[in-house]
């Protein structure tokens, strides 16, 4: 599988407390944080759920 960065994009203020778990666990911790991460199906599940707060690049 390939990898992905991921930058947070958007607040978790006022976010539900899963929401702000899931941001933590993929390491995202401030605005315009980015991480690299290996696109699992795991992943990719947490990264679903969060979509509205990220933006996603497929690294090649």
């Amino acid at each position: 599988m390939g990898k992905i960065k991921l930058t947070q994009v958007r607040s978790l203020i006022r976010r539900p407390a899963d929401q702000k778990a899931t941001m933590k666990a993929l390491g995202l911790k401030k605005m315009h944080h980015t991480v690299e991460k290996e696109a699992s199906p795991q992943v990719m599940g947490m990264v679903r759920k969060v979509q509205h707060l990220l933006s996603v690049e497929e690294v090649k």
